[in-house]
């Protein structure tokens, strides 16, 4: 095989963003491993093993395939990521987690199916906009399919509820036509219809009110919805400029949840810049 096709500044982006990712997901699920060290070697396992080895494998064979052949079978990639995300309503194959049934357990493999629509709703999008081209200026080839699409991954993912990944397919969504070269009047008729929908979704989801709540005042409600805010902030705060130092975090063992997952960010603020940092004083101890 040829890699000639490939763009080597981009792949090397990827290769750092994969090994620096692998580390600090290492670091972030030692809080695992203080409370529950079976679970912390089962997650290491599939992480390493399914996820990054897999994600190797699965990145090997797929640049050896031409893009038409994504925009040929979208469609289909697009369906069946939609049909795998409602299998979490399945009874004995989906299961619920922190409050949500987001996951699904296949021959002992447990994931979120809805990673897939993410891929499978992005390109067929891309695939839609790229067949109409000259009509993206008229809305119905490009608002209408964008709204019925976007309620059909509604109606999957708010039952769930997954109203993140709903929110962030819209916003990509929206780029994407502006990409595409949509007019303006469109792409804010698109976002006035985005902010008048998520208005109706607080209305009957309070869950989402309280996270409303919680991003105008973080200190709304400390024990409760703001707790994982409380507790981020407080880890990065404890970081200073300088940081901990890698696998030295404190906020991961007791206090944030989810470290490896939905607090990892608040885990990396609390060792970051170490490793720059000491380099620093390293050099200037060289030079005084």
């Amino acid at each position: 095989m040829s890699y000639k096709g490939i763009d080597k500044i981009f792949f090397g982006i990827i290769c750092a963003l994969v090994i620096g990712g692998a580390i600090m997901f290492t670091s972030s699920s030692l809080g695992i491993l203080a409370k529950n060290e079976s679970k912390f070697y089962g997650v290491i396992f599939n992480q390493f093993v399914f996820g990054l080895l897999g994600g190797c494998v699965a990145m090997f064979f797929t640049i050896k395939i031409p893009y038409k052949f994504w925009r040929t079978y979208s469609l289909y990639f697009f369906i069946s990521s939609i049909l795998l995300t409602a299998l979490v309503f399945v009874p004995h194959v989906g299961f619920q987690h922190g409050g949500a049934r987001r996951w699904i357990n296949i021959f002992g493999l447990s994931f979120q199916p809805v990673e897939f629509l993410k891929i499978g709703f992005i390109l067929y999008f891309a695939a839609w906009l790229s067949w109409v081209k000259s009509k993206i200026s008229d809305w119905r080839f490009s608002v209408l399919p964008l709204v019925v699409l976007l309620g059909i991954i509604a109606a999957v993912l708010l039952k769930q509820p997954d109203t993140k990944s709903l929110i962030l397919m819209a916003s990509t969504s929206i780029v994407m036509l502006f990409v595409s070269g949509m007019p303006w009047k469109y792409i804010l008729a698109v976002l006035v219809i985005s902010l008048v929908g998520f208005g109706g979704l607080i209305m009957v989801k309070p869950y989402l009110l309280e996270r409303v709540k919680t991003f105008m005042d973080p200190n709304y409600d400390p024990s409760g919805s703001s707790y994982q805010l409380q507790q981020s902030l407080i880890a990065i705060g404890s970081g200073g400029v300088t940081g901990r130092g890698i696998g030295q975090s404190i906020q991961k063992f007791n206090y944030l949840p989810e470290p490896q997952g939905d607090s990892i960010f608040a885990v990396i603020g609390e060792y970051k810049n170490s490793t720059i940092s000491q380099s620093h004083k390293g050099t200037l101890s060289l030079l005084s």
